[in-house]
């Protein structure tokens, strides 16, 4: 009796996952807009970035950081506060503060690794080596997230990191500026440990939002992030904040910057629980032609006709990568009895029937057999 109930659940996943396997047309280009719309976001930050550094030489990658956490923590936090029962922001830092605190180091960190690098190692480097949050995500959401991929979803990828390559190839023959390049390795070195630190927060991000919530994320986010970077800036940066010579102009600059950054922080949760970290960073590998694109206006950067093809070919890997859905196997078990469905599977004692822990991920309705389990 025991292995009918489990063939039959097994042919009901299998019917589930044709029926939202095809994302709907619509969705596709809802879920490619979103993508687009982080694109950007990381454009403005770029853009201001530059101009703080470049023209009015104010680098203080740390103080930037910072405005971004205090924006996080006086929208976020606070409305934690004022939660009641189990939402309440003592009642989360009870159950799982170190957690959140090692999560906000590793996000702080993973921005200044990356800022950092620009002093030692050049562009072309930055944006080849920054992809390797790619292949982070897909394995850490592999091992600890149960995530599940197909073939199309790694020519997806594929196809993405060859538009990349693309760009930098256009990079390299317009004689496009590259940076110093001193130290070399080192900075090679700081965007790898940069990269994997993004990747390790992205898919904890994902965990968060999915099981918990967007705003516990964020206000977590802004708790620990606004502490710590706070204790980076008096030590490192404090003097470099001294040097800045204020004016309207500047302020405006940081404040364009800050909205971009609280944008992208409060936007990304939202386009992650729709799709993965996975799909998120295929999705920004774009932001960097948006950067160039306005830097031909901006900046009279040189154009080459491979820049729109990298952008058309990322967009074809985005495209294969949403057209067909991952799936996550909440339960090892289950998962092995799914992808064996036509083997026996052995008569166990089981007094309540065995229920589907395999959870669909589309662009389309979410289905779920059961419901979430919070995690302390």
């Amino acid at each position: 009796m025991c292995v009918c109930v489990c063939h039959a659940q097994c042919c009901v996943l299998m019917l589930m996952s044709v029926r939202i396997s095809s994302p709907l047309p619509r969705e596709l280009l809802l879920t490619l807009a979103l993508g687009q719309v982080l694109s950007l976001l990381i454009c403005g930050i770029g853009l201001t970035s530059k101009y703080l550094a470049t023209d009015y030489h104010a680098n203080t990658p740390v103080f930037q950081s910072f405005l971004n956490y205090i924006l996080l923590f006086l929208v976020y936090t606070t409305t934690l506060a004022v939660r009641q029962g189990e939402e309440n922001l003592l009642a989360i830092l009870k159950r799982r503060w170190w957690k959140y605190m090692i999560l906000g180091l590793i996000d702080i960190e993973a921005n200044y690794l990356v800022i950092k690098a620009y002093q030692y190692t050049t562009l072309t480097s930055i944006q080849l080596l920054d992809c390797f949050v790619i292949p982070v995500a897909l394995l850490l959401s592999w091992f600890f997230l149960l995530v599940r991929y197909k073939v199309v979803h790694f020519v997806g990828v594929g196809v993405c990191l060859l538009g990349m390559g693309c760009m930098v190839g256009a990079d390299v023959l317009v004689g496009r500026q590259q940076g110093l390049g001193d130290h070399k390795l080192l900075g090679d070195l700081l965007v790898l440990a940069g990269a994997t630190l993004y990747g390790i927060s992205n898919v904890c991000e994902e965990f968060i939002v999915k099981n918990l919530s967007r705003v516990e994320f964020l206000g977590m986010m802004g708790l620990f992030g606004s502490f710590f970077s706070g204790i980076q800036l008096a030590i490192m940066e404090h003097k470099e904040l001294l040097k800045v010579q204020w004016d309207w102009q500047i302020g405006l600059l940081y404040i364009g910057f800050s909205a971009c950054m609280f944008g992208l922080y409060s936007f990304m949760p939202v386009v992650i629980k729709r799709t993965s970290a996975t799909a998120v960073n295929l999705s920004l590998l774009t932001a960097d032609l948006y950067s160039l694109f306005c830097g031909l206006f901006l900046f009279q950067y040189k154009f080459s006709g491979l820049y729109l093809l990298s952008f058309f070919i990322i967009l074809l890997g985005l495209v294969l990568y949403y057209s067909s859905s991952t799936y996550v196997a909440q339960d090892p078990l289950v998962y092995k009895q799914f992808r064996n469905a036509g083997n026996p599977v052995p008569d166990t004692p089981n007094v309540e029937p065995l229920e589907p822990s395999v959870t669909y991920s589309s662009l389309g309705q979410e289905i779920e057999e059961e419901p979430r389990v919070r995690v302390a």
